[in-house]
């Protein structure tokens, strides 16, 4: 072999490694976009890079602007990952196709059937209930019993509500058109106008604060607003009930994750997923923000589990996000703004 042969043969080995090397090094790391900010995923990605060498950069930002951010990068996207809150939003990702489907035997045996995307696009990790907050000087718990009783003449101007532009009420409003029907959800909605003591409130935190003043007596919440609150200020006269228990159950949301559409590092983001629905992780993921892990196997943190067991509405939250645009016309309707 001449000299000039062998040159070009040792810089095409040299190329070939170099790009090998690059490829191993892109397959070790995950790119996360979240709208769950660095305080509360940090804890877990350092857990899953000690554990496994994987490293995980992230961006953080607002629900809807990830997700237009996705569609504008497209097959360029450096994202592999993506977690946010609320299944509607996890179902809005999957209809404009930006997630893919993963088949996962570890991720079907960790995260309950109605926590998760029938199509395998995404899955819970952690819950939250959408539930009734009281004023304990002013309301005793025989007095309550469900979401849909809210709506009688009882609670006229005792009623505190969250706007109904957020995310949180459209799930819950779609969830009782798919058990109740629309026209009798409409009926529940309009009741609930007729009571508020005031006009809707611009977030759940706003809402308790309310209800503590006296200035309303009861509101529908998540949880874990009102762990917060408590544990800023345990005194405030406020307490949960947990609503439709001889029913359907309480209303629960979660916050989730799924793979992107062109993932570069699919594999590694998979084994970060499975991570994060796993016993290890769950309550580096749910305990932060004061939520239920979403893997039945994992107890709750001890702060949370003090508000007392409760029976879930078993029905597939991807119904959150397909009667969504139903449940914001209806609520428009209504007079819920």
């Amino acid at each position: 072999m001449t000299t000039f042969r062998l040159t070009r043969v040792l810089i095409a080995i040299l190329c070939c490694t170099s790009l090998l090397a690059a490829t191993s090094a892109r397959a070790e790391q995950v790119v996360v976009y979240s709208a769950r900010i660095e305080q509360l995923i940090k804890p877990m990605f350092d857990a899953f890079t000690r554990e496994t060498g994987i490293e995980v950069k992230f961006v953080t930002d607002k629900e809807g602007a990830l997700l237009a951010r996705l569609k504008a990068e497209g097959r360029n996207t450096p994202a592999d990952m993506l977690i946010t809150s609320d299944a509607g939003n996890l179902w809005e990702a999957a209809r404009e196709g930006l997630l893919r489907p993963v088949e996962s035997e570890v991720l079907e045996s960790n995260i309950p059937a109605h926590l998760r995307d029938p199509g395998k696009q995404w899955f819970g990790l952690s819950v939250r209930a959408r539930t009734l907050v009281y004023n304990t000087q002013k309301v005793k718990p025989d007095e309550l019993s469900t979401y849909e009783a809210l709506a009688d003449p009882r609670w006229k101007g005792r009623l505190c509500l969250r706007t109904s532009k957020k995310v949180y009420n459209q799930s819950l409003v779609a969830v009782m058109i798919d058990e109740l029907g629309e026209a009798k959800t409409e009926q529940i909605v309009k009741g609930w106008v007729a009571n508020l003591a005031t006009d809707p409130l611009s977030d759940d935190t706003r809402a308790l604060e309310f209800v503590a003043a006296g200035k309303c007596d009861v509101t529908v919440v998540n949880t874990y607003y009102y762990g917060r609150l408590m544990e800023k200020t345990p005194s405030l006269p406020l307490a949960i009930f947990w609503p439709n228990q001889a029913g359907s159950g309480v209303h629960v949301n979660i916050s989730g994750a799924g793979i992107t559409r062109h993932a570069h590092a699919a594999p590694a983001a998979i084994r970060l997923l499975e991570f994060l629905s796993s016993e290890q992780a769950q309550n580096l993921f749910a305990d932060v923000n004061m939520e239920y892990p979403a893997n039945p196997r994992v107890a709750s943190a001890p702060a949370v589990a003090a508000w007392g067991g409760f029976k879930q509405n078993p029905i597939n939250l991807v119904r959150a996000g397909e009667l969504q645009t139903e449940a914001v016309k209806l609520m428009d309707r209504a007079g819920y703004r």
